[in-house]
């Protein structure tokens, strides 16, 4: 039974594989959201989604955030997706005094977020629909840091979200080249626990994903209200200038991409999922007989959309 007040040591722990950032201030206004409604949420920030899964798969985190397929697919222990928190939206880019097109990467090096995640699943795909093979992929978590590392000349090939699309154009306008990259609808982020942690805190599980599919909306709707959210709630405080500047305009773009489900993904973000991450290698098998059951648990998802409604 879960207690009505929950005390210090039940804090629901969150294993976040990236750096704190522009990009994560909306899930930290959904957290704040259902801290007002009595779940205590600690936020850990680690250096890669894949030590973020394994914390959750070792017990050492409760709910993790990244895109963890291939990790489900390999673990003994039944960990599951449980919400959809944003579809990719990353731009592939390349210093345009080496590379053209991506022809021109055919053994070259690239760098991307970490193993297993989104950005690798991408240049993966891209490897196999342009026939080319990467020399090496190397890993740089945060977009930002590697927008910087392009900027400064120390990777040539890479990944960046949309913020830091507009940050190579701002900067360095004609330097970069941003490659074609057409058809690609998968998870990038989602929220993922182990079933026995689901089927233990139901309650503290429902008011979360009911706070991120509220915020979501908010968003969508109104994109400059993320500003307004990191004021009243204080979040990242110590953002410099230039970031807190691109808050409303990333957020924009992303809400106007429709990159945050406003109804959590579900089955059929599942079933996109499987078609472009055995594709690109995270997942073992054919799409169509991959199971959901065995990646999502729908329950706290279909319980939410019940009381939120499904649009």
């Amino acid at each position: 039974m879960i207690a009505l007040a929950a005390p210090a040591e039940a804090k629901v722990r969150v294993a976040y594989g990236d750096i704190a950032s522009v990009e994560n201030l909306h899930l930290l206004a959904a957290f704040e959201l259902a801290k007002q409604r009595g779940v205590e949420i600690e936020m850990t920030y680690l250096k890669s989604e894949d030590i973020a899964a394994q914390a959750v798969v070792g017990g050492q985190a409760d709910i993790g955030v990244g895109g963890p397929y291939a990790l489900i697919q390999k673990v003994k222990v039944p960990v599951r997706i449980f919400l959809q928190l944003s579809t990719l939206r990353f731009y592939p880019a390349v210093n345009a005094e080496f590379y053209k097109t991506w022809k021109d990467l055919d053994g070259q090096e690239v760098a991307v977020h970490s193993r297993g995640s989104g950005t690798e699943a991408i240049m993966k795909l891209m490897e196999e629909r342009e026939g080319i093979k990467f020399s090496k992929i190397s890993y740089i978590p945060g977009s930002e840091v590697r927008t910087g590392a392009l900027l400064q000349g120390n990777v040539k090939a890479t990944i960046v979200d949309s913020s830091g699309r507009r940050l190579l154009q701002e900067k360095a306008p004609g330097k970069f080249i941003i490659l074609p990259m057409e058809g690609v609808n998968a998870t990038d982020e989602a929220l993922f626990a182990r079933q026995d942690f689901l089927d233990k805190n139901q309650k503290d599980v429902d008011i979360i994903v009911e706070s991120i599919l509220t915020t979501w909306r908010e968003v969508t709707a109104n994109p400059a209200i993320v500003a307004e959210w990191r004021t009243k709630y204080n979040l990242l405080p110590d953002l410099p200038a230039d970031q807190v500047a691109e808050i409303t305009p990333y957020f924009t773009e992303l809400a106007e991409g429709k990159a945050f489900p406003v109804n959590g993904g579900g089955e059929a973000a599942a079933k996109d999922d499987f078609a472009f991450y055995t594709i690109s290698g995270q997942l073992q098998g054919k799409p169509a007989e991959l199971k959901v059951e065995d990646f999502w648990a729908l329950e706290p998802l279909n319980r939410a959309l019940g009381k939120v409604g499904t649009n």
